[in-house]
């Protein structure tokens, strides 16, 4: 049996969804510094291929921002009150072209709801 190609990150046909990284997960979470240092890196490797990125904040008010070595300053953030992205991601889920999601983040399984 073959295995799956999964291909390279395209702009025009990927999209990266960055996931509740924010300031009150950071004492919480185990390995949350590997975590955020893994995807900074996924990011940076977007930004270099042109593919866009989205990042999403569990109750900002309650949880703080996204931590800022994430390097996510310039993107846009979407607050959401429920687990999922969909809502929050709604307008890159329906791009003409769309295949791939990344998806990155801590309780990121949540967000696939």
């Amino acid at each position: 049996m073959a295995a799956a190609r999964l291909g390279w990150p395209r702009p025009g046909s990927s999209v990266l969804f960055l996931c509740d990284l924010q300031e009150r997960f950071r004492h919480s979470v185990a390995a949350f510094p590997q975590i955020v240092a893994v995807a900074a890196r996924l990011l940076q490797g977007c930004r270099i291929l042109g593919v866009p990125a989205l990042v999403t904040e569990q109750r900002p008010e309650v949880l703080g921002g996204t931590v800022p070595e994430l390097g996510a300053q310039d993107l846009p953030r979407v607050p959401k009150s429920s687990f999922s992205m969909a809502g929050a991601a709604a307008p890159l889920l329906g791009q003409p072209g769309l295949q791939h999601v990344l998806l990155c983040g801590i309780e990121a399984h949540a967000c696939v709801l």
